[in-house]
């Protein structure tokens, strides 16, 4: 891939203040991408932007209704916004269940939806959507997020199927714990509903089906998405591409 081989192509990333959606943003302005960096913290979506030379815009994807009308214009979209919680099906609270569809199923929908007729006029797209191995297999107490990342997955391929012929990709990737502020959030909850001292978890329950005993690092992430935005991937559609250490292998 060449050094700027996404001048003047512009890309919108959700959850781009931090974790995998800033790394892929500094990914894409390294090379030539102009960046929009969406995130519901006005603040950290600005100073990303002014960290990498990119436009910020705060937006709340949990308020969908917003979104049913919107146009928006990027060449990219990489649905990475995302929330956890972790509790046993009899405990989840109905309306945190309701949000995470929200955030992760239905605004992804949207912010499609949203895209695809620039992309269809332009007869090039891409779309990235940050699944999870949890798109592929279950864990227990994670209900809400197992069900929205399969339901991602599912969206994912629609839109590789109905955009394949207007020259736009959508794919998938799918990795296992990630070192971001998401994951370290998660520490303590699993703590909890595991009985399991914090300092245990990582090791005990995050690690425990990967091969490689360690953490994914958000540039893995992004390296992956660079590489599904290139015309180098253009005959790659409808994928889901793991990154989990070994996981899903079982």
């Amino acid at each position: 891939m060449s050094e700027q081989d996404l001048a003047g192509r512009r890309a919108v990333i959700t959850g781009g203040a931090s974790g995998i959606g800033h790394a892929c943003a500094a990914e894409f302005v390294r090379r030539g991408a102009h960046v929009v960096i969406a995130d519901i913290d006005a603040a950290a979506a600005a100073a990303a932007a002014e960290q990498i030379g990119g436009e910020a815009w705060a937006v709340d994807l949990s308020d969908t209704a917003a979104l049913d009308d919107l146009a928006l214009d990027a060449d990219i979209l990489v649905n990475n916004a995302g929330i956890q919680r972790v509790s046993p099906i009899v405990d989840f609270d109905p309306d945190a269940f309701r949000l995470i569809q929200r955030i992760m199923l239905e605004a992804p929908f949207l912010l499609i939806r949203a895209v695809l007729p620039g992309m269809y006029e332009r007869g090039w797209g891409r779309i990235i959507n940050i699944s999870s191995v949890h798109g592929l297999r279950a864990s227990p107490f994670k209900s809400a997020y197992v069900a929205a990342k399969h339901g991602l997955e599912g969206l994912s391929k629609v839109t590789a199927l109905e955009g394949g012929p207007h020259g736009v990709t959508s794919n998938c990737i799918n990795p296992g714990y990630v070192r971001t502020p998401l994951v370290e959030k998660q520490i303590a909850d699993q703590a909890k509903v595991h009985g399991i001292p914090e300092s245990e978890v990582v090791e005990t329950i995050m690690l425990t089906e990967s091969a490689i005993k360690r953490l994914v690092e958000a540039g893995e992430v992004a390296s992956l998405a660079g590489w599904l935005v290139s015309d180098a991937a253009g005959m790659v559609t409808g994928a889901s591409y793991t990154m989990d250490g070994g996981w899903s292998a079982r």
